[in-house]
């Protein structure tokens, strides 16, 4: 924060009504045990009110709020010939940011030490916790509901509201932000000023401002920004298409990764991988033209729910298309919240809900619970293999395949089509029957004989049942 920014903030914690539990005042106290047990203390009650870091303030009167100055230097301060900070953050568990701001204001000499709220855990300091009740420092184990607050509250951490860049200028939020995508995606006019676009991207949870200055939430960079790079923390999450030669991982042809926001790159995305799937020639009347193998509208939605349901607090990896010539992989990172069983008829449980639900009124993917059973009805028009769902430790992997002849079908790949033709019947309120899976297969009608075989190997696998012995089959959880 610059010189004008602090005056601003001391204004308005001068103004608050009382010492509140995530502000603490101070003169010239500058014993560095004290000030480590006020850290941890205005840390975590910071979490507790929800603010985004607790201060603590030298140079103003306790109880009166006057600037009355401190001689107190903290850059000067050393603790056994190491420097203040450095002391005090290697005593801070877990280690969390916080500033130390000198400066000048009515001509008195401030101190500010800005610091941020416990966020995973309680902080402690050599090995304690400390909170605030009211104006005083207290263990907090003396607290146990406090305690089980903070822990409460580090579970629901949300992605999309913490911050991608702080302190930033309006100026800099329009040169970050691909702005005209926002109102463009949301079918809304394009504000005629500056003022009323950053209103609008702050409706939106995009942007957040205090005082004078800006900061870009999760949510706006990674769906809007001009340049994942531009964001330290989010630059490994631009998705990654990989193009092998073979059905192996052995030769690479290409990799394409960008560097767009999400919602500004998503049909980019989809028509980039959509160009790099194979084809086939339909010969029609009077032209020939080239049809995907793939539908294009499953890409769409299981590129879309890798994007929404990966797991942001995984580091280091991305969403990833991997294409093969006789498959393509989409992968996430995190494992599902659901049975990938499941996935067809289950709701589905997102960890980024302002993610997905503006993606919804962006209309780049379906509306809740509709996605999976669109991908498999498109599937089962294309007379694909049924896909496979995977939950890794650590990730979440759809596989399609490239066309077979049922005879060329594995068990397990027969197995998982006429679960997941079943599923879809029961979602769409009807049965499976011997019918309705010989017209998945495109099998004739003499061939009933087999079709009545995969069923039985399907009741074996405990994938689906008999309904009230008619010869329909309901999936084993509607049994």
């Amino acid at each position: 924060m610059n010189n004008e920014e602090l005056k601003l903030l001391i204004e308005e914690l001068r103004a608050l009504p009382q010492e509140s539990e995530w502000v603490e005042f101070k003169t010239n106290n500058s014993d560095p045990k004290m000030i480590g047990e006020y850290i941890s203390a205005l840390s975590n009650s910071a979490c507790l009110e929800n603010k985004e870091f607790g201060y603590l303030v030298y140079g103003i009167e306790d109880d009166t709020h006057k600037v009355v100055g401190t001689n107190f230097e903290p850059r000067k301060e050393k603790i056994k010939q190491q420097e203040l900070q450095n002391w005090l953050s290697t005593l801070l568990n877990p280690r969390i940011d916080y500033q130390i701001f000198e400066f000048s204001h009515q001509d008195k000499n401030l101190v500010v030490f800005q610091i941020e709220a416990a966020n995973n855990q309680p902080v402690k300091f050599k090995g304690e916790a400390f909170i605030r009740i009211g104006s005083y420092k207290k263990p907090l184990k003396e607290h146990p509901e406090k305690e089980s607050k903070i822990w409460q509250k580090a579970k629901n951490v949300v992605f999309e509201k913490e911050f991608a860049k702080r302190n930033i200028s309006a100026d800099k939020v329009l040169e970050l932000i691909d702005y005209p995508s926002v109102f463009k995606l949301l079918k809304i006019p394009l504000p005629p000023n500056k003022e009323q676009i950053l209103l609008k991207l702050e409706e939106e949870k995009l942007i957040f401002k205090r005082l004078n200055k800006y900061h870009i939430t999760n949510l706006g960079a990674i769906l809007f920004a001009n340049d994942l790079n531009e964001f330290e923390h989010l630059a490994r999450k631009v998705p990654r298409v990989i193009l092998y030669d073979g059905n192996n991982k052995l030769k690479t042809i290409k990799e394409q990764e960008g560097k767009l926001g999400y919602a500004v790159a998503f049909e980019k995305l989809v028509n980039y991988v959509n160009d790099k799937l194979p084809s086939n020639e339909e010969i029609g009347r009077v032209f020939r033209k080239q049809v995907n193998i793939y539908p294009e509208l499953a890409i769409r939605e299981l590129l879309a729910n890798a994007l929404i349901h990966q797991d942001f607090t995984v580091r280091g990896t991305s969403v990833m298309v991997e294409i093969f010539d006789n498959r393509i992989e989409i992968s996430n990172p995190g494992k599902p919240l659901i049975d990938v069983n499941r996935f067809i008829d289950h709701s589905p449980e997102s960890r980024n809900e302002l993610l997905a639900s503006l993606m919804r009124r962006m209309n780049i993917c379906e509306e809740r619970g509709s996605g999976v059973d669109k991908v498999i009805a498109q599937i089962e028009v294309y007379q694909l293999p049924a896909p496979e769902f995977i939950a890794g430790d650590n990730y979440t992997r759809v596989v399609m395949y490239s066309p077979k002849s049922l005879r060329q079908m594995s068990k397990p790949d027969k197995v998982r089509a006429c679960y997941q033709h079943c599923c879809l019947k029961y979602v769409s309120g009807e049965y499976m029957t011997n019918q309705s899976l010989r017209e998945r297969f495109d099998i004739d009608k003499k061939n009933y004989s087999i079709i009545s075989r995969l069923i039985r190997e399907a009741i074996g696998a405990g994938v689906i049942a008999e309904y009230d012995t008619s010869r329909m089959y309901v999936p084993y959880w509607a049994s």
